[in-house]
């Protein structure tokens, strides 16, 4: 039988083909975890940002109240200022 023999270059050369492919899968696995480490950054800030923008809607939901509540007050300062107005009169402390 022949036992196919190699010459030390050839040797040489699938060596270092192996080592260099070996380093190539090195990098490719390290930057396909940095790749997912930053993708779950990047999941969880989107999520804490969805958050903040549902607690935004959350605080602004009853703005459209705010103008009937101004003319409530309107209204009570009014009613307020004409008992002032009308017990003075009364009382004689303010004059017409």
């Amino acid at each position: 039988m022949h036992a196919l023999a190699l010459a030390d270059g050839t040797k040489a050369i699938w060596w270092s083909v192996i080592i260099v492919g070996f380093v190539v899968v090195l990098a490719v696995a390290a930057l396909l975890s940095l790749l997912v480490a930053l993708v779950k950054t990047i999941d969880r800030r989107v999520a804490e940002i969805r958050d903040t923008l549902h607690a935004a809607a959350d605080n602004t939901q009853h703005t459209a109240l705010i103008a009937p509540v101004g003319d409530g007050l309107d209204s009570l300062l009014a009613e307020g200022l004409q008992h002032h107005l009308f017990l003075g009169r009364v009382l004689g402390k303010v004059k017409s």
